[in-house]
């Protein structure tokens, strides 16, 4: 006897998040499977409140749309087959033109214009290109790795990818105009 093997949809994945058992584990689906997320550790906490806290105040100051942090859930594929994909973005940023009104309490539609992914050491390099493939189909024009043990930020777009380190700026192109940060700054904590 063949058993077919069930995949979650995004819609059954938030059912299934609401139970008292899921209350304090973090769970991403990919292509319809639940893969659980382990904690990050206080470097991955520090890096990630720089930079997320340089990128509010620069968003807020221009009215440009919000910064999401937390692991905000993304539904970045729809399969016919059921693999759906939502994922946790470390940081988010979505523009006013793609997202107004009320926050949903739901995972978001939409991709964000740039996601932030800040590298921890339980990280697998598979996963991470596979999320930055997820990503920019989706729709996201930016996104940056942020690796704190190597101190340097991958910049990746749908022209390709570029790696910045201690003497760089970090710029938000196009996505946020006039954003910058220096590298060494983000990771002053770590």
């Amino acid at each position: 006897m063949i058993v077919e093997k069930q995949f979650i949809s995004a819609e059954d994945y938030w059912e299934i998040m609401q139970q008292p058992e899921y209350a304090d584990r973090m769970v991403e689906l990919v292509e319809g499977e639940l893969i659980d997320m382990p904690l990050p550790n206080p470097i991955h906490a520090a890096v990630l409140c720089t930079v997320s806290a340089a990128m509010f105040i620069h968003v807020q100051e221009r009215k440009l749309g919000r910064v999401l942090g937390g692991d905000a859930p993304f539904v970045l594929e729809r399969s016919p087959e059921g693999k759906d994909t939502l994922r946790g973005i470390d940081i988010a940023f979505v523009s006013t033109e793609r997202l107004s009104g009320r926050l949903p309490r739901k995972p978001l539609t939409v991709a964000p214009e740039l996601a932030v992914e800040v590298i921890s050491p339980s990280n697998k390099a598979e996963d991470i290109e596979k999320k930055i493939q997820q990503l920019l189909k989706a729709g996201t024009a930016l996104i940056w790795i942020v690796y704190p043990d190597l101190q340097s930020v991958a910049v990746h777009t749908a022209y390709g990818s570029v790696t910045l380190s201690e003497p760089d700026i970090l710029t938000g192109g196009e996505i946020l105009p006039d954003f910058a940060i220096p590298v060494h700054e983000i990771f002053a904590d770590a």
